[in-house]
């Protein structure tokens, strides 16, 4: 076994076109004429004058240009937030904290709060939407909501 095998590969890389006696010159393994043997043409999806599949297939779907990026969270999510010890989160909640702690993504533009779930800690919380359920059970609990108007 040779020292030099394990330092490095010494293999050489294979210079297609440079004359007969490379061994890969003349057509540099490209067979003869037609259209793959020319330099930059690609037959991706081509199928031979058959419609392509990407066409016959019917489109679907809709992107909105302006999308809304609203982050939604239930009370029973703000609880267990609330619960956990490592996140440090007292008395007030809104998207700063939330995206700074990385407890939600950082693409949200909106708060909106939902219901589902029990609320047990007053908490202040600032958000742009909320339901009226959810309105209700945080006052119950002793919290606060308010709603940001932008």
């Amino acid at each position: 076994m040779q020292l030099n095998s394990l330092v490095k590969n010494n293999k050489k890389k294979i210079r297609v076109g440079r004359g007969i006696g490379s061994g890969r010159g003349k057509t540099s393994s490209r067979g003869h004429k037609g259209q793959k043997s020319r330099s930059g043409v690609a037959i991706k999806s081509f199928e031979g004058g058959q419609m392509p599949l990407y066409r016959r297939l019917p489109k679907r779907g809709f992107k909105s240009l302006n999308k809304n990026n609203v982050a939604i969270l239930n009370l029973s999510k703000i609880q267990s937030i609330l619960d956990k010890p490592k996140n440090n989160i007292k008395n007030s909640l809104d998207l700063k904290i939330l995206k700074d702690k990385k407890l939600i993504n950082k693409k949200f533009d909106k708060l909106k709060i939902l219901g589902t779930g029990e609320i047990k800690n007053n908490v202040e919380i600032s958000a742009h939407f909320a339901s009226k359920q959810a309105l209700s059970k945080i006052e119950k609990a002793g919290g606060k909501l308010s709603i940001i108007k932008k």
